[in-house]
């Protein structure tokens, strides 16, 4: 018992005395990898996101009460709209 005592303070006082030695080194300043570009789809989608967005935003609580009880399925309809599939 007193044995497994010694060791695990031995071993614990090893470990506490030199952290820095297990350490690593900072690695040098590596700059990230730029982000791809969207693709001319992404990008056409972001953008309609971005309008429908300013739309709902700018409905009044009646208003989005008429064109939809939450914003997904406002967002299809707008979506659909602004890419010229709306047959209504």
């Amino acid at each position: 018992m007193n044995d497994r005592l010694f060791r695990a303070a031995c071993l614990a006082l090893s470990l506490a005395a030199a952290p820095a030695a297990f350490a690593k080194e900072p690695a040098p300043a590596e700059t990230a990898p730029s982000a791809k570009a969207p693709s001319v789809g992404q990008a056409a989608a972001r953008e309609r996101q971005k309008t429908c967005g300013t739309e709902w935003r700018a409905l009044t609580d009646a208003q989005k009460a008429t064109e939809g009880p939450k914003w997904p399925q406002f967002w299809s309809k707008c979506n659909k709209r602004l890419k010229g599939h709306d047959k209504a």
